[in-house]
């Protein structure tokens, strides 16, 4: 229950075996803060991206939460990493946040962080869930919870993300175009960066409730490449629409995905000596980047692909550093969560540091072409582990000798398996993926 996508029709998406509505969210609200309850009287933070049904869903689970006793204390329209800051600033029992992170504005979702600012424990869950199937009870009208806004909360967060940069620290003669993707960072990113001195422009930064992600931001980077030439500025920087991702543009309008900015504040970290272990990536991580990082010394694992995984495996080794190639980047040693704001702040120290412009600093990691094609299968088959496609992926491994490598996997929410080849050859890896596809589209036939 981590993080649920619903669609305002009340159909796209489910929570276990629950419909997800405004009636389920009014029954969630009141399970949570009837879990919550249970350790004591509570408070609740509650945050939301800029979609029209954040209005909504944010009264229905306000309403909820005070049914069971629960305190509401409303952030209104913040990033994601920021209701996980301010959930331990404000010494709350928990926190939640109503947003579909780089979906369309049709759809929500919902994420619970713990009073820790983590994800919530697995047997809190389980209670939430249990809840969910017992009828709602209102507590008595003494105990109903109580509900306020923190009219401050972007102030605080600003100055909580200037903090993960040193004392003193001027970005002074930095021109950057900020891309706020019409989303919850459209207030605090842009006041991030003035005040430490960079000159701004702002792109996408009047939220509607329609146009969250809507040809912007890091999941369409195009008008922010064009701004940064028109600019003339250093570089660009586009987040999500819940500021949890991070990409950027250097001054020649090319994209640095997550990856490439990992590489950046990992190397920067071990200059400065303040690497700790070495950096997770996922299964999709680009086969580059292990490599860039193989030859500074750095280790390198990986995760399966989900921002949760990554996270899983940084606490697991006790590490710092993490993320994923769509720009979620984790800096443990500053956030409890994946923060666009400052992986991209880390980015811009990594940058001073070395006195070089992004397009140059870049280029100390070399991406490998990387072909993905999906292929779809019906049934119950795994074509994923049959031995035709088991033994045609270990032929092309070997024909790669260690410059490349094959990944098949079957998607988590369609019928396909994603068959993904990278190397140094572009050609020959989409030869190699197109024989690989083939092989799985004959065993599925």
């Amino acid at each position: 229950m981590s993080k649920k996508y619903f669609g305002t029709d009340g159909i796209r998406g489910r929570v276990g075996e629950y419909p997800i509505t405004p009636d389920f969210m009014l029954k969630l609200g009141w399970a949570a803060g009837k879990a919550f309850r249970r350790q004591g009287i509570c408070r609740v933070l509650v945050g939301k991206d800029t979609r029209i049904s954040g209005y909504m869903f944010e009264s229905v689970l306000e309403a909820g939460l005070s049914a069971a006793g629960a305190d509401v204390l409303l952030l209104g329209p913040m990033p994601t990493p920021a209701i996980a800051y301010l959930t331990r600033t404000f010494h709350a029992e928990a926190g939640i946040v109503i947003s579909a992170s780089h979906n369309p504005h049709y759809d929500n979702g919902i994420k619970f962080f713990s009073g820790q600012g983590t994800k919530l424990p697995d047997e809190l869950e389980l209670i939430i869930e249990e809840l969910l199937d017992t009828p709602m009870t209102v507590v008595d009208s003494a105990q109903l919870g109580k509900v306020s806004r923190i009219n401050d909360a972007a102030g605080r967060y600003i100055e909580f993300c200037k903090s993960s940069v040193p004392t003193g620290t001027s970005f002074a003669g930095l021109k950057i175009v900020v891309d706020c993707a019409h989303g919850a960072t459209y207030k605090v990113a842009p006041s991030v960066f003035r005040e430490l001195g960079a000159e701004v422009a702002v792109l996408a930064a009047q939220p509607n409730g329609l146009n969250i992600n809507d040809r912007c931001g890091s999941t369409d980077i195009v008008a922010l490449q064009a701004e940064v030439l028109m600019q003339r500025a250093d570089l660009g920087i586009a987040f999500d629409g819940d500021g949890d991702r991070v990409l950027m543009v250097d001054h020649t309008g090319a994209v640095v995905d997550g990856d490439e900015l990992l590489f950046l504040i990992a190397r920067d970290m071990q200059e400065q000596g303040s690497l700790q272990g070495g950096v997770v990536g996922t299964l999709m991580s680009n086969l580059g980047l292990e490599l860039a990082l193989q030859d500074l010394g750095i280790p390198f694992e990986r995760a399966k692909v989900g921002d949760r995984y990554v996270m899983a495996e940084l606490l697991t080794r006790n590490w710092q550093l993490g993320g994923e190639s769509s720009g979620h980047i984790v800096c443990c040693h500053h956030a409890t969560t994946g923060d666009g704001i400052i992986a991209g702040l880390q980015v811009l120290m990594a940058l001073k540091h070395r006195g070089q412009r992004l397009a140059e600093a870049r280029q100390g990691m070399r991406k490998f072409p990387q072909v993905l094609v999906n292929v779809r299968y019906a049934g119950d088959k795994d074509p994923v582990g049959h031995p035709a496609v088991l033994e045609a992926c270990e032929r092309v491994t070997e024909q790669m000798a260690g410059r490349g490598r094959v990944l098949l996997r079957k998607s988590g929410t369609e019928p396909l398996v994603r068959v993904m080849v990278e190397g140094d050859d572009e050609s020959q890896v989409r030869l190699h993926a197109d024989h690989l596809a083939k092989i799985v589209a004959d065993v599925c036939a």
